[in-house]
């Protein structure tokens, strides 16, 4: 640790402390201020975290101690995040992995020597993790609740695919008579005739009556239905498919039936929060994004306009900034590997969908796909333009106006053009062939 971090660290916190959390016990290393160092074991209970904040409240007449865990969200967050005097430090689990295997090349590990080397990377460099400041409640509402959202719907396509995939073997006929097999309908209809030879038992009353019932007010489709049933032809006679697989697709009818009302619980919550949310008019300024992701917006960058410091920062937190590894002659740009997936899903899924309503996004989007680039490195890239006015905009609290921002751009002076430079990209076989590109 340098001189010139040490003595604000030592002034400002009582003592430093290093966390290595698991399921049922954590190891901690503290280091007060006077440079004594203690280790020990905490339960992993509510009961056993009060006490040991309790007694460092005590033992140092409440000021604040700085604690760095592997953790920015989960159990051991949510019980320290009560206590005032405990200011909490996340670090990546890859940085204290990395930082082991640099000091540890045999592989070495521990529990109390990992709660060391958390404690050391705190002080050595106190300048390079940044303290967990909650945000408020209701933009802390949203970000748990437009991710569990998702997770949702992404748990609601797998399920879907697995009731296709049993549809496909025994019962094919429902993908060429429904457009969309996850609908209520299809889900009741396989409930109460889960096969072929049962559906074709059915009279054609009953079976218009249960299409009437479903919203299938078409006369069109449902005679072109009642002629293909009788005619349809089972997909297979193995019994030990079919039976098996009339339980599976009922279970994944099931679970899709409550996955769906679990996702409009969700939408239901989410438009609550997001309607007294003081940035909602802001975010309904930006064209594109609509009432799915205005909340998720709010959800990516938060409410605290100090925690991005420009616009650079807030893009490579969310992943659209691209990453540079040079060595020697090469030079590859890739797209950030390391990076919170769902943040940087929101912004490509607003990029992407501002190309339809935005004449200049259209206009970028149409340009990058000249030169060649990819839909998704393109949108990537729109997404990349977009953070830089969506910053200006979220700092600055002032809505988004296009026709302020075309202005702008005619406003602005044309710039010479920059020289050229040859640069060889790394491939996985070596370097491909050089390409010249602006400097």
């Amino acid at each position: 640790m340098s001189d010139r971090n040490k003595p604000n660290q030592e002034s400002e916190f009582a003592a430093h402390i290093g966390i290595d959390w698991a399921d049922q016990k954590h190891f901690w290393t503290m280091r007060t201020a006077d440079g004594k160092l203690q280790r020990g074991e905490l339960d992993n209970t509510p009961e056993a975290i009060q006490i040991w904040a309790a007694e460092l409240e005590r033992r140092f007449d409440g000021r604040p101690i700085a604690v760095a865990l592997e953790q920015s969200r989960g159990a051991v967050i949510a019980m320290l995040s009560k206590y005032a005097h405990l200011v909490l430090f996340p670090i990546h689990p890859n940085t204290v992995s990395n930082y082991r295997k640099a000091l540890y090349p045999s592989g070495a590990k521990s529990d109390p020597k990992d709660g060391d080397l958390i404690l050391e990377l705190l002080l050595a460099h106190p300048h390079k993790f940044r303290r967990l400041d909650p945000d408020t409640v209701e933009t802390r509402k949203l970000q748990f609740l437009t991710e569990e959202r998702r997770k949702l719907v992404n748990q609601h396509t797998a399920e879907l695919q697995r009731l296709l995939g049993w549809l496909k073997q025994m019962f094919p006929q429902i993908l060429q008579w429904f457009a969309d097999p996850s609908c209520a309908m299809v889900g009741a209809l396989l409930l109460r005739w889960p096969t072929l030879p049962a559906l074709q038992k059915a009279s054609p009353k009953v079976l218009r009556k249960f299409f009437s019932q479903h919203n299938c007010r078409s006369e069109e489709v449902i005679q072109k239905r009642l002629r293909q049933i009788p005619l349809a032809v089972v997909a297979t006679n193995d019994a030990a498919l079919v039976e098996s697989a009339s339980m599976c697709i009922q279970n994944s009818v099931h679970l899709l039936e409550i996955m769906r009302e679990a996702i409009a619980a969700f939408d239901r919550a989410i438009l609550e929060t997001y309607r007294n949310h003081p940035d909602r008019a802001l975010m309904e300024s930006f064209p594109g994004a609509g009432p799915a992701l205005e909340p998720r917006l709010i959800a990516a960058v938060g409410s605290r306009r100090e925690r991005f410091e420009s616009a650079t920062s807030m893009a490579c937190f969310s992943g659209i900034a691209p990453v540079k590894e040079a060595s020697g002659k090469a030079l590859w740009v890739h797209w950030r590997w390391a990076c919170p997936k769902f943040i940087r899903q929101t912004f490509h899924e607003w990029a992407g969908c501002s190309i339809r309503t935005c004449g200049w996004a259209r206009q970028f989007y149409d340009g990058q796909r000249d030169r060649g680039n990819g839909h998704h490195a393109a949108v990537r890239s729109l997404a990349f333009k977009w953070i830089r006015i969506f910053f200006r905009c979220w700092r600055d609290r002032v809505p988004y106006s296009e026709d302020r921002y075309l202005a702008a751009l005619k406003n602005r002076e044309p710039k010479p053009a920059p020289p050229t430079v040859e640069i060889r990209f790394k491939t996985c076989a070596g370097f491909s062939k050089p390409s010249i590109l602006s400097s």
